[in-house]
């Protein structure tokens, strides 16, 4: 497997993370009605245990897609069980039952967070669409509330390779408690050759 990759490119790793972490952005404030920004920490090649201890052994809602055209691979996006009920409240604002203070999740408040979950990946994947010049398809978003580190374990645990490309973004609303943050593992080898492609 060849990752080199022209020195001048490099820059396109920030591009993707911008334009995905924007596009999300734009879509939750238009659905929400909240203000989100997207803040960028990092952008590492990590290996995938090092990705298991980064992400944490706390319980949270993960909603993951997998990009069934290259790059292939999964997308992550990580969020506490009350960002995620404060996303779903904006959302549903006064047209159902929603009970902030409530531990489980109303039907209305799961479906809102579905809706979400599909406006945030289809969002993040145009936007890297858009900078690699391609389409990208991708699988229904998947659900699943539990140890962030397991399901990382589950998404790219059984990979040849040992590393994989971490955008580690948050998608933050400023006057809320809300942050969501995504990771990304990409196949590496086709995120190059996608890369090579493009003239810069």
């Amino acid at each position: 497997m060849s990752l080199k990759i022209d020195i001048r490119k490099l820059g396109l790793f920030n591009k993707m993370a911008k334009e995905g972490g924007n596009t999300v952005a734009d879509h939750l404030s238009q659905m929400t009605g909240m203000e989100t920004e997207m803040e960028i920490t990092k952008i590492n090649f990590i290996d995938i245990p090092d990705i298991k201890t980064h992400v944490g052994h706390a319980e949270q809602i993960g909603i993951s897609i997998e990009m069934v055209e290259p790059p292939h691979g999964h997308i992550l996006f990580l969020l506490e069980a009350g960002s995620a009920k404060e996303l779903s409240h904006g959302m549903i604002g006064d047209m159902g039952e929603t009970d902030p203070n409530a531990s489980g999740f109303t039907d209305m408040e799961r479906s809102a967070i579905q809706e979400i979950g599909n406006i945030m990946t289809s969002g993040f994947i145009d936007g890297w669409a858009n900078v690699l010049d391609t389409t990208i398809d991708i699988g229904p978003p998947s659900f699943i509330f539990g140890p962030g580190s397991g399901m990382v374990d589950d998404l790219v645990g059984d990979r040849d390779s040992d590393m994989a490309l971490m955008f580690d973004s948050h998608v933050q609303a400023p006057d809320s408690n809300v942050d969501v943050k995504v990771y990304t593992f990409p196949e590496l080898d086709e995120l190059v050759e996608l890369m090579q492609q493009i003239e810069v």
